[in-house]
């Protein structure tokens, strides 16, 4: 399975990941490739979570980039 994970860095040089797809599914790291390994378990454990109370896996989101010339 494939999610979208959004990644921001807060004031302090944080990095912040969601899953727009799994509401309140965010972890954090001090670099961006911790904040990924990290979002990666929050989501196994959030999936399994799912399952275990017997609700379904939300639809991926699809989205498209659009270009635009300033």
């Amino acid at each position: 399975m494939k999610f979208r994970v959004l990644i921001e860095q807060d004031e302090d040089g944080v990095f912040i990941a969601s899953v727009p797809e799994l509401p309140g599914c965010i972890s954090q790291g001090k670099t961006r490739s911790e904040a990924i390994s990290n979002i990666t378990d929050a989501i196994q454990g959030y999936l399994v979570s799912l399952k275990k109370h017997n609700e379904p896996i939300p639809p991926s989101i699809t989205e498209e980039l659009v270009e635009i010339n300033a």
